[in-house]
């Protein structure tokens, strides 16, 4: 079992393969923040609201030097194509191994239809250029939420 990461944290160190073809490496946060967000499944109709949501913001993000990153388990080739497909203009981390949910502490058990499994909690993360969590948002609702992160980041720059 992971240790809950709380605001104030620091974050797990990781690598993890883009959707641009380049490397996101933790240790190297060069922006003010970055917008971390894990969800479920590329081209499912909440998880594509919400990157379509970030994507049509990604220029007020850009003008606080933000960046967004969403992460899920999806390979780099479905998310190149979940972009192509949908116009976004985010980049997407695939961690296909489930490492870096865990170490978020994301990855948790879910209940559909009577049914008990395993699966990314739909989270987002504020993380400053110092690697310290600023803000969590956990079980989002999609609906509004790029905008709320979008004006708490504002606040916290």
């Amino acid at each position: 079992m992971t240790k809950e990461l709380k605001i104030n944290d620091n974050i797990p160190n990781f690598t993890l393969p883009l959707s641009d073809d380049s490397l996101f490496n933790s240790e190297e946060l060069k922006k003010k923040l970055y917008i971390i967000y894990f969800y479920p499944k590329d081209n499912t109709p909440g998880c594509t609201n919400e990157a379509k949501d970030f994507s049509s913001l990604r220029e007020d993000f850009d003008k606080i030097d933000a960046e967004i990153i969403g992460i899920s388990k999806d390979s780099i080739k479905k998310h190149k194509n979940f972009i192509e497909k949908q116009g976004l203009k985010i980049k997407l981390a695939s961690d296909e191994e489930g490492n870096v949910i865990e170490s978020f502490g994301v990855w948790i058990e879910k209940k559909m239809y009577g049914r008990t499994y395993m699966g990314i909690e739909r989270s987002t993360f504020i993380i400053s250029h110092e690697k310290k969590i600023l803000e969590i948002y956990k079980k989002v609702k999609v609906k509004n939420h790029a905008n709320i992160v979008l004006e708490r980041a504002k606040e916290l720059i």
